[in-house]
C-alpha cells in the first residue's frame, strides 16, 4: 500500500462549503434522498439531471414532486459558485468568469473553444501554495482546497453554457489556480465523476481530461495506480535543480530526477504520454544550454513518451518576469527536436484578458 505523503502545512484562511450533491457517492446520494422522505431512485433522477442536463437548480427538475423540490434544494444543492464577472476575447472564443464561493473566495475558470474542441480550464484550490515567482497564483499564497462538488461544477456551468450554445465541452485541463494533487482525494473524485458516463458523470473521455503538477512525485505515482488514463502534465520550467529549486520551489523536495522517475512510472503504467509544461522566459530558462539539456534529459528519462509543451509567458502586471522573443522561442523548440523529443508552443488564447491563472482573482471585482 502506497502511503500518501506528508505535504507542506499551510493554513487555510477559510472553511470548506456545505456538502452538495457532487460531493456524495452513489450509495450516499440514496441516503440523502431517503432521509428526505423521497424513493432511492430520486438519487439516480436528480444525478441524470445534474450530469445529463446540467442542471443544479432542483426547482427546475420538474419530475421531482413539487412539494419536495425546495426540500431537496435546501439539503443537497447549496450554491457553490456564484459569477461576478465575465470577459471575453478572441471574438468570443475565450470567456473567462470570475466566481465568488460561499466564503468571499474568488476563484477562476476559462473556457476556451477551437474549431474541434471546447476546453475548460478548471481550479482545484482557491490560490496556490506552491509559491513559484513567476504565477499570479503562487504570489498570492493559498487559501483552502476546493470540495470536490466546487471542481464539479465549474465544469457543469462551462458545459450548461456550451449546451446553451449548440455545442458541448470536449476537454478539461487542471491548470487553473492550484496545485491539483495537492488536493488529491477531491481531484481524483471530481475526475471520476468528469469521466464517468451518466448519471454517474458528464461522460468526457478520459483522454481528453490533463491533470498538471508542479511535480509532487509521490502523489503522481498514486495517480498511476488509480485506473485513470488521463493526461498528466508536468510543469518543469527548467531541467537543472539550481535553477529548478528557484523557479518552482517543490524541487527542494522533489528534483528533476525524482519528478521525471515519478512521471516514467506514470507512462508506464498509463500507457499514456507525458506533457511537459516549460513557460519560457526571458533570460532565465531560454538558453541554448538548457533547451539542449532538456532534450536529452526527457529523451533519457521517457523516450517517445513526452511531449513538451512550450508556453509563451503571459507576464504578470508589475512582473520582472517576460516572454522571450518570437526567435529565440523558435531556436529553443529547434534545440529540444534536435534531441529526439518532440516540442510545440501552446496556442494562447486569452491574454487581453488576463487568462493567466490569478490574474483575474488578483485585480478582484
Amino acid at each position: 500500500m502506497t502511503e500518501t505523503p506528508t505535504l507542506p502545512q499551510l493554513t487555510p484562511k477559510f472553511g470548506m462549503p456545505p456538502k452538495h450533491f457532487a460531493d456524495l457517492s452513489s450509495d450516499e446520494r440514496i441516503e440523502a434522498v431517503k432521509s428526505l422522505g423521497l424513493p432511492k431512485f430520486r438519487a439516480d433522477q436528480i444525478a441524470r439531471h445534474y450530469y445529463g442536463k446540467f442542471e443544479a437548480d432542483p426547482l427546475t427538475m420538474t419530475d421531482l414532486p413539487a412539494a419536495q423540490r425546495e426540500k431537496v434544494k435546501d439539503a443537497l444543492f447549496p450554491t457553490l459558485l456564484t459569477p461576478v464577472r465575465r470577459v471575453e476575447t478572441d471574438e468570443g472564443d475565450t470567456t473567462k468568469t470570475l466566481w465568488r464561493l460561499h466564503d468571499g473566495i474568488l476563484l477562476e475558470s476559462v473556457l476556451m473553444r477551437y474549431k474541434d474542441r471546447a476546453t475548460l480550464c478548471i481550479s482545484s484550490q482557491a490560490g496556490c501554495g506552491m509559491a513559484c515567482p513567476f504565477c499570479a497564483t503562487g504570489q498570492g499564497g493559498l487559501d483552502r482546497n476546493l470540495s470536490t462538488a466546487e471542481i464539479v461544477d465549474q465544469v457543469r456551468a462551462a458545459a450548461a453554457m456550451m449546451q446553451e450554445e449548440g455545442s458541448r465541452l470536449s476537454n478539461i485541463v487542471f491548470m487553473g489556480m492550484g496545485e491539483p494533487l495537492a488536493n488529491y482525494k477531491r481531484v481524483v473524485n471530481a475526475v471520476r465523476q468528469i469521466t464517468s458516463p451518466a448519471p454517474q458523470g458528464f461522460g468526457i473521455s478520459q483522454r481528453n481530461v490533463t491533470v498538471s503538477t508542479v511535480g509532487l512525485a509521490p502523489q503522481i505515482r498514486m495517480l498511476a495506480d488509480e485506473g485513470i488514463s488521463c493526461t498528466l502534465a508536468v510543469s518543469l520550467h527548467t531541467p537543472d535543480d539550481d535553477l529548478r529549486d528557484t523557479l518552482v520551489p517543490m524541487n527542494n523536495r522533489f528534483s528533476v530526477q525524482d519528478v521525471l522517475e515519478a512521471a516514467r512510472y506514470y507512462a508506464d503504467t498509463t500507457g499514456r504520454r507525458v506533457s511537459i509544461e516549460y513557460a519560457l522566459i526571458r533570460d532565465i530558462n531560454d538558453h541554448d544550454f538548457r533547451a539542449d539539456m532538456l532534450g536529452r534529459k526527457l529523451h533519457q528519462a521517457l523516450g517517445p513518451l513526452v511531449h513538451v509543451n512550450l508556453i509563451p509567458l503571459n507576464p504578470t502586471p508589475g512582473s520582472k518576469w517576460d516572454a522571450s522573443p518570437k526567435a529565440r522561442q523558435d531556436e529553443f523548440v529547434r534545440r529540444v527536436i534536435a534531441q529526439g523529443v518532440t516540442c510545440t508552443v501552446r496556442d494562447t488564447k486569452g491574454q487581453e484578458i488576463a487568462a493567466a491563472c490569478g490574474q483575474l482573482a488578483a485585480e478582484g471585482e
